[in-house]
């Protein structure tokens, strides 16, 4: 059952605009950019976004790299079990069980066997999660992940042409760099060479941060979390060399989270370089870092999509995020994580 607020978010979506694959090449996304001073939106392309950033902008991109999360493991009688590891968390400090999504009932001691034996076991479940051991070390484990495992694209993605491999490539941005995340961030994979050789003539700079999806993007929204306006924790890392105090343009509500969570410390403090946050951003909210966003379209009475909303809020915009989403629907954008994406300035 769906909260109040999140009522507020529902929207229908015809099944044709759930993209089951990104275009070709990434760059030729549709781009649906809305100035909110001038109320002004336009249809574009991804490539031409040069067009629309001002100069003096830093692109801010978080350089998370997917891995394939979700493999079908085994059970001791033989029985099939698809696995989807949240390791995100555990890579990070290396310690404890490691949360999971399992495709059916486990139950606690079983152990669960990869191909090639090697196996880990069911600790405990809480609040629909499963908690296994691994014995091994992290990096042991994330290599049978890369032997095994598939990538953990969205379950509305069912109708993909692209096969394993093509994912692994497809469900990746062009610059990821620091493995650990359980889903990728998808306003990034727009982005191309091309792209970034286009900005770089333009002058405007890049910079990036981490932040390994977990948890919080999976887990439906609860009365608790509306209630104390936090989500599940997501570890991230920021260099010693990121620029804040500038106008900044956030690649996606995983850089936009990340920086607004930071700057709630101050400087010096140890926590803006690399910790945990649990910001859960809806309007009124006071956005003290981010200048303009660009995002994807997000599924309905998501977090994100309320994200998005909160920072239409703070700039004041005549529009507001469903009569854009609207607008969007009307002129056949493709919708969600392989899809179409949005600049607002």
């Amino acid at each position: 059952m769906k909260t109040n607020i999140a009522q507020e978010y529902w929207y229908d979506l015809p099944e044709e605009l759930i993209a089951q694959e990104p275009v070709n090449p990434r760059d030729s996304s549709k781009l649906l950019v809305y100035n909110t001073e001038t109320n002004e939106v336009i249809i574009d392309k991804f490539s031409q976004l040069v067009t629309y950033l001002p100069p003096s902008t830093a692109l801010t991109l978080n350089d998370a790299k997917v891995i394939p999360a979700r493999v079908t493991l085994f059970k001791e009688s033989g029985g099939k079990i698809v696995v989807l590891f949240l390791v995100n968390e555990w890579i990070s400090t290396k310690q404890g069980p490691i949360p999971c999504f399992l495709d059916r009932k486990g139950t606690v001691g079983d152990k669960l066997f990869f191909p090639d034996k090697s196996f880990c076991t069911i600790q405990k479940q809480e609040e629909g999660l499963f908690y296994v051991e691994w014995d091994g070390s992290a990096d042991a484990l994330l290599h049978k992940l890369d032997l095994y495992g598939v990538m953990p694209v969205p379950p509305y993605i069912k109708n993909s042409p692209l096969s394993r491999d093509e994912l692994l490539e497809k469900y990746q941005t062009v610059f990821a760099k620091k493995r650990g995340s359980s889903a990728a961030p998808t306003a990034s994979l727009h982005f191309t060479p091309g792209v970034f050789q286009s900005l770089e003539k333009a002058g405007i700079k890049k910079q990036y941060i981490t932040l390994h999806v977990g948890l919080g993007t999976f887990a439906p929204l609860t009365e608790e979390n509306l209630r104390t306006k936090t989500l599940h924790h997501e570890w991230y890392e920021t260099p010693d060399t990121l620029q804040l105090n500038t106008d900044i343009t956030a690649v996606g509500t995983t850089v936009a989270r990340t920086l607004e969570s930071i700057g709630r410390y101050p400087e010096g403090d140890e926590r803006r370089l690399r910790g945990e946050t649990d910001l859960f951003i809806l309007p009124p909210y006071e956005f003290k870092i981010v200048n303009h966003l660009i995002t994807n379209f997000h599924l309905p009475s998501s977090s994100l999509m309320m994200l998005v909303d909160a920072f239409l809020d703070y700039k004041k915009a005549p529009k507001r995020v469903l009569e854009l989403y609207e607008f969007a629907k009307t002129n056949k954008f493709r919708f969600y994580s392989f899809g179409d994406a949005m600049l607002i300035l």
